[in-house]
C-alpha cells in the first residue's frame, strides 16, 4: 500500500505541475464522444483484475490525456474553483478515514462538520440563528432550502407537506427576478412544479429584481409564498437588494431564500462585502463551496433559521439511528443517509489559509475579471454586455450581422478555437448570444489573464 500510494502521489503531483501548460480542453477528449466511439465499447469489464499498479498505468495511458484542466488557471467555464493544497490534503484524508458523518453514535465526523459550518457562517456574515449542513452542490443546497420553505408554507396553512403530501398546499407561488436554473429543478423535485416559479421584473439593464415590481407581485399573491433572491447572478454577478426585500416582510408573508452560490464570497472582501448586506435576514441560504472556496467537487453548504422545519422534512426514523431530539443528527437534516465527510476539505483550507488567505483569492479573481473586462471593452471586434461587478465577464461579438443564430455559431467557433488555451461557456444575456468567463480559481494570475486576452483577441478576429 505505501508504494502504491506513493506512485499515486507522484502521478497527482505531475498532473498538478502540468496544469499551466496542458490543454484546457484536450482535443482528444472531444474526439472520443458518443456510444459508438466511447471507451466502454472497446474496453469491457475485465474478468480478472491485474491490480492497482496496472489500473494506474492504464489510467495514465487512456484517461488522463483526455481530462480537462478544470483545476487549472484558465478554466473559466461555469464557476469552477480549483483545489487548494490544503483542501486536496483534506479530501485525500476524507477518503482515507472514510467516515459517514451522520450520527451522534459515531460523533467525530458531524462534530467536525458543525465546527466548519460555524466558521463558514461567521465568514459569510450570518448570525447564530442560522444553522447549516453540507450537501453536494448548489442545486441540492437550493433544493433543501426550498424544501424547508415548502414546510413553512404548510405551517402557515395548518398542514404538513412532509406528512400529508404537497397536494395539501394547493397552488404555490415562488417569486424571483433572475432565478438560477437549479431553482426550477428543485421545484420539480419537490413536487411544487416548475410553473410555480413566477418571474418578476428586474431593474433596467440589470439582473437584479425591481423591489417595487416585487412588492406589486407580492400584493397579487393570495396567501403566503416564497421569494428567491439572488446574491450573484450567473451572467453578470448582479445582487438583489436583500435589505429592501427583507423589509417587505413587514407587510407581506413570505419565506426569503437567497441563492448566494458564489456571490456570498463577496463577504471575504472589504471592498465588496456591502453586496451581501442583508444576507443574515434570509430564512435560508445557498452557498456552493466547490466554487470560490476552492474545495473539490462536490461540496456546498445550506443555512436556515428553521432547523426544526428542516428536521421535519428530512427526519429518518429507524431503530438503528439516534433519536431526533432538540439537536438533530445530520441524518435528519439532508436528503442523504450516507453523508461523506465533505467538511474535512473545507476545514483544512479554512484552517490553513484563514480569512486573509481566502480574501486574497477573492480579490485576485476580481482583479483578473476586471482586467479581462477592460481588454474586451478595448477590443473593437468584441463587446462587453455588462459591467464587471465581481468575478464574471459577459461579452459578445461586436459584429451582430446575421442575427442571433449566426452570432451564436460564431461564438461557438470562437470558444472552440480557444479550447486548448482557455475554456469559456456560452450563455444568453438580454437576448444576446454571449460568452462568459468566470474567475474563481486560486491558481489564476495576471499572467494567465494576459495569455487568455491574447488568445481571445486572435481567435475573435478570425471568426
Amino acid at each position: 500500500m505505501p508504494s502504491l500510494l506513493a506512485e499515486t502521489g507522484r502521478r497527482a503531483t505531475a498532473f498538478l505541475d502540468g496544469l499551466g501548460e496542458r490543454p484546457v480542453i484536450p482535443s482528444r477528449a472531444l474526439a472520443a464522444t458518443g456510444p459508438a466511439t466511447g471507451p466502454a465499447a472497446a474496453y469491457p469489464l475485465p474478468e480478472r483484475g491485474e491490480g492497482l499498479a496496472a489500473a494506474l498505468a492504464e489510467f495514465g495511458q487512456r484517461w488522463e490525456p483526455r481530462l480537462s484542466s478544470s483545476a487549472g488557471p484558465r478554466y473559466f467555464g461555469f464557476v469552477t474553483g480549483g483545489v487548494t493544497p490544503a483542501a486536496l490534503a483534506g479530501d485525500w484524508l476524507t477518503a482515507t478515514v472514510d467516515q459517514n458523518s451522520n450520527s451522534s453514535m459515531d460523533p467525530a465526523g458531524q462534530q467536525l462538520e458543525r465546527e466548519t459550518v460555524g466558521w463558514l457562517r461567521e465568514a459569510f456574515g450570518l448570525g447564530a440563528a442560522h444553522h447549516g449542513a453540507f450537501v453536494s452542490g448548489a442545486t441540492m443546497s437550493n433544493t433543501v432550502g426550498l424544501a424547508i420553505a415548502r414546510e413553512w408554507l404548510g405551517e402557515r396553512l395548518g398542514v404538513s407537506p412532509a406528512e400529508d403530501g404537497v397536494g395539501a398546499l394547493g397552488r404555490v407561488r415562488v417569486l424571483s427576478g433572475s432565478a438560477h436554473s437549479s431553482i426550477a429543478k428543485g421545484l420539480s423535485i419537490l413536487g411544487l412544479g416548475r410553473t410555480a416559479l413566477t418571474p418578476v421584473a428586474t431593474l433596467a439593464d440589470r439582473e437584479a429584481v425591481d423591489p417595487s415590481a416585487l412588492e406589486q407581485a407580492l400584493r397579487a399573491v393570495d396567501g403566503p409564498c416564497v421569494v428567491v433572491a439572488n446574491a450573484g447572478t450567473v451572467n453578470t454577478v448582479d445582487f438583489d437588494d436583500l435589505r429592501a426585500i427583507a423589509a417587505l416582510r413587514e407587510r407581506y408573508d413570505f419565506w426569503l431564500h437567497v441563492d448566494a452560490a458564489f456571490g456570498a464570497f463577496a463577504a471575504f472582501s472589504p471592498e465588496h462585502e456591502q453586496l451581501v448586506a442583508g444576507l443574515d435576514s434570509a430564512d435560508s441560504v445557498c452557498v456552493d463551496l466547490h466554487k470560490w472556496l476552492n474545495v473539490p467537487y462536490d461540496s456546498a453548504v445550506q443555512f436556515t433559521r428553521r432547523p426544526d422545519l428542516q428536521a421535519r422534512v428530512f427526519r429518518n426514523a429507524a431503530a438503528y439511528l439516534g433519536p431526533l431530539g432538540e439537536d438533530p443528527d445530520l441524518v435528519h437534516l439532508t436528503p442523504e443517509n450516507s453523508h461523506r465527510l465533505r467538511a474535512l476539505a473545507a476545514w483544512f483550507t479554512l484552517r490553513a489559509y484563514g480569512r486573509d488567505g481566502h480574501r486574497e483569492i477573492v480579490e485576485r479573481c476580481v482583479a483578473g475579471a476586471r482586467a479581462l473586462g477592460e481588454a474586451v471593452a478595448a477590443e473593437p471586434v468584441l463587446r462587453l454586455l455588462a459591467p464587471v461587478r465581481l468575478n464574471v465577464v459577459c461579452f459578445t461579438l461586436a459584429d451582430q450581422s446575421g442575427g442571433g443564430e449566426a452570432v451564436a455559431e460564431r461564438l461557438t467557433a470562437l470558444a472552440a478555437a480557444l479550447g486548448e488555451e482557455a475554456f469559456l461557456t456560452p450563455t444568453v444575456h438580454a437576448g444576446h448570444p454571449a460568452l462568459r468567463a468566470a474567475f474563481s480559481n486560486w491558481r489564476t494570475t495576471s499572467a494567465d489573464v494576459e495569455r487568455t486576452v491574447g488568445a481571445l483577441v486572435e481567435a475573435a478576429r478570425k471568426v
